[in-house]
């Protein structure tokens, strides 16, 4: 465990999704977006919110200006601008992305400058000393108008291996002119952990309080980050879900959760943390952006099990197998069903979904079907329902909602408002036989209909089901056009989301197999 230095009291988790992640390839926030995004950060207990860059571009001002008109009231961060240093022969007081953010209306503004001898030369096309006095300027005249500032030293390691003279003459001049913390950037991301010590400490010695800044493209983001903080940085930059241009940024997140859970560093309320799962998916479902199942602490299979060995030794203890409680970051822990299954993951699985698998000769016949039906291609690890009603079915406990006498599916060449397919579904609830017919665009489409149709009059909660994601998996290849077929579907009734699995020797049987299931869970589960 590393001890919070005494001299501080105050470390900053600062998020800069809403800028630096929203750069991310393919991703694209509108105002709204940002705004729901920075309350979610803020219901995280994240100290500062990066918005945007106002003056830059037109949906970062319109932020701002919804931010400064009440839209946005947040109770734990503090919303900072960001900017650049003046322009080169310019002044401060007259520079008008300078004065864009004293428009921002928020009490932190972050700016960026240049820290590598060569860019200044390259990019800012101007003198070492001009770049000196563009940071002297702007951080004096921002502090001067009563914002706190930070500074980000853009490529600032790239430029200490270069000229580490000048590197941490920016550092200096920027602490000199009223910065209140100066961010050490990888903006390449090319440092390793190892790396990040000696020069963050040759940072540290000139008297400012340092914050760290870094891009994952050597897979280090977050160690390096860590090694950062060891090294002296009390303010760490980061975003939701490492989002970020090229490979991304430290996921802060995972930050957070390690200097809270592994430093032992109070760094937000344990009730906080404990949202940091359903924050992560929250943010993941407004980006549009798939979230990472393998993701640490807070992705779906970040405390999943799956070897018999390990549920045996989890049925003794679950932290056997994990280094910390799911629980503390809003996770949960589960139990992953496949032909690896021993009966230990049987049980543990059977008590997730509430029932008493206790028997040991009930388990021990529940897993050599689950195990005999993964060798004929099922897959249950990313289909609970399908697994919850096999349970259901060998302990006696499966009261289908409705039994289907036949089903059968046409699709032509013909394409009209209706579709290219026609499906017919007979099916009996109670003592009621029904038979409908359904057309849709797709086999599956069709069969949807028809069932749905068949089932709205007993049970009219099935309008409200929706599939959501169809996946498909041709097995053992090598067989052509012959090869068993596996089918997932993804299910939801607006409150829940399921998935069922089906395989066959043909895709529609697959799909059928996986449908009909999907319909019979969520009439069970309802």
């Amino acid at each position: 465990m590393t001890t919070l230095p005494a001299a501080h009291d105050v470390f900053h988790l600062y998020d800069t999704t809403l800028r630096d992640g929203a750069q991310q390839e393919g991703l694209r926030l509108t105002v709204q977006d940002k705004l729901r995004i920075a309350r979610l950060l803020d219901e995280l207990g994240v100290g500062f919110i990066e918005g945007g860059w106002p003056g830059a571009n037109p949906n970062d001002t319109a932020f701002f200006a919804a931010a400064a008109s009440g839209e946005l009231k947040l109770e734990n961060a503090k919303l900072t601008a960001f900017g650049s240093t003046r322009r080169v022969g310019g002044r401060a007081s007259s520079d008008p992305l300078t004065r864009a953010l004293l428009d921002a209306q928020t009490e932190v503004i972050c700016l960026v400058a240049k820290s590598h001898d060569e860019h200044v030369h390259r990019a800012l096309k101007t003198d070492l000393a001009e770049n000196l006095a563009m940071v002297t300027d702007t951080v004096k005249f921002l502090t001067g108008e009563g914002r706190r500032v930070f500074l980000d030293c853009e490529h600032f390691f790239d430029g200490y291996r270069a000229n580490p003279g000048y590197a941490l003459a920016v550092v200096k001049t920027a602490a000199d002119a009223g910065a209140e913390v100066v961010v050490l950037c990888d903006t390449n991301g090319g440092m390793l952990p190892a790396w990040m010590g000696e020069v963050v400490s040759a940072a540290g010695a000139v008297g400012v309080d340092l914050g760290i800044h870094c891009h994952n493209d050597t897979g280090c983001a977050v160690a390096n980050t860590l090694a950062a903080v060891d090294a002296g940085a009390m303010h760490v930059q980061g975003t939701m879900n490492g989002h970020g241009e090229r490979t991304g940024n430290a996921d802060l997140i995972t930050v957070a959760a390690n200097l809270q859970l592994k430093y032992g560093w109070p760094v937000m309320p344990a009730a906080n943390l404990a949202r940091a799962t359903s924050v992560s998916q929250a943010v993941a479902a407004i980006t549009h952006v798939a979230p990472n199942a393998r993701q640490p602490y807070v992705g779906q299979s970040a405390f999943a099990h799956k070897a018999g060995l390990h549920a045996s030794a989890i049925r003794v203890d679950a932290n056997l197998y994990q280094h910390t409680d799911p629980k503390l970051v809003g996770n949960d822990m589960r139990m992953l069903v496949s032909d690896m299954a021993g009966r230990a993951n049987i049980q543990i699985k059977g008590d997730e979904l509430g029932f008493d698998l206790s028997d040991r000769d009930v388990a021990a016949r529940i897993t050599d079907v689950v195990k005999q039906r993964e060798m004929d291609g099922y897959s249950y690890e990313s289909a609970d329902a399908s697994f919850e009603l096999l349970v259901r079915d060998e302990i006696g406990q499966l009261d289908k909602q409705f039994e289907v006498l036949k089903w059968r599916v046409l699709t032509s060449d013909e394409v009209s408002d209706e579709g290219d397919s026609e499906a017919t579904v007979k099916v009996t609830v109670g003592e009621q036989t029904t038979a409908r017919v359904g057309e849709g665009f797709g086999p599956l489409n069709a069969l949807d209909k028809a069932l749905r149709s068949a089932l709205k009059k007993s049970h009219p909660q099935v309008e409200g089901f929706e599939l959501t994601d169809y996946r498909v998996r041709i097995l053992e290849s090598a067989h052509g056009t012959d090869a068993i077929t596996r089918v997932l579907i993804d299910t939801t009734d607006g409150r829940r989301r399921w998935t069922t699995v089906g395989v066959g020797t043909n895709v529609v049987e697959a799909s059928w197999e996986a449908l009909h299931d999907a319909y019979q869970w969520g009439l069970i589960a309802r």
